[in-house]
């Protein structure tokens, strides 16, 4: 049986005041996509979420199915957001190189976008994926009421209150706030393979991605019987069509 979610208190007013600046990059005040008939707008929602999500997405990571989908009227723009956010693109970039505090505090701000309302949602969100995993994490943060009151169906999220009245500096964006990894990947990554470390030295153990690989002198002497064995046969072909010419 899961455990319920635990209740977690808001630490910070700026993302429950509503923000009475223009329209932005980070604050688009756009028209549903559903009644959006220009392709280009509905374009532009797709960028955006992109960039959302992945911050920047290679033409490799695109998924035309979403897009067809979402263009076609199949799915709302909530619907593309979650295929995003369950791609393998995203497991791979994201997911797998995090803890799940991290991935709370990734999720959180891309999806919700504010900051975490600390430690105490970051463990009740943290329960939630070790019980459950990361797509019952999503469609939680999707079908929560504060997604849909201020995104609902068609609008792309962005970081909300980034800019403030009084403040003549704004919020620095999410993506260099939340880098797609921290120190964490990179030290357990370290420890997998040590840098320095020689892995075909006897003794040494060799990671998993060079178990099945050869050591390099054994490929020195394969490389080394290829090329003695070609040259062996050019000169016998040679010596060959020199005897039938002289013939």
């Amino acid at each position: 049986m899961p455990l319920p979610l635990l209740n977690v208190k808001p630490t910070a007013l700026n993302a429950r005041v509503r923000n009475f600046m223009p329209g932005t990059d980070e604050s688009p005040h756009q028209a549903p996509a559903a009644a959006v008939q220009d392709p280009a707008a509905l374009d532009a929602q797709i960028e955006q979420a992109y960039r959302q999500i992945f911050f920047h997405a290679f033409r490799s990571d695109r998924d035309p199915v979403l897009e067809s989908q979402l263009r076609s009227g199949q799915i709302r723009v909530r619907d593309f957001i979650r295929g995003l956010l369950l791609s393998e693109k995203f497991r791979q970039d994201f997911y797998r190189c995090n803890s799940n505090y991290r991935i709370v505090e990734q999720l959180v701000g891309r999806v919700l976008g504010r900051p975490v309302y600390g430690e105490q949602e970051r463990i009740a969100w943290s329960i939630l994926i070790a019980e459950q995993g990361l797509p019952a994490f999503v469609d939680a943060l999707l079908t929560s009421p504060e997604y849909l009151t201020h995104f609902g169906e068609d609008r792309v999220p962005y970081q909300r209150s980034r800019t403030l009245a009084g403040q003549s500096v704004g919020a620095r964006p999410f993506n260099q706030q939340a880098p797609r990894y921290d120190a964490y990947w990179r030290d357990s990554s370290s420890r997998r393979a040590p840098a320095g470390a020689n892995p075909w030295v006897p003794g040494v153990p060799r990671p998993a991605w060079l178990a099945d690989q050869p050591a390099p002198w054994a490929r020195q002497l394969w490389l080394g019987i290829i090329l003695g064995g070609g040259a062996i046969l050019s000169v016998f072909g040679v010596l060959t069509v020199a005897a039938m010419l002289s013939t």
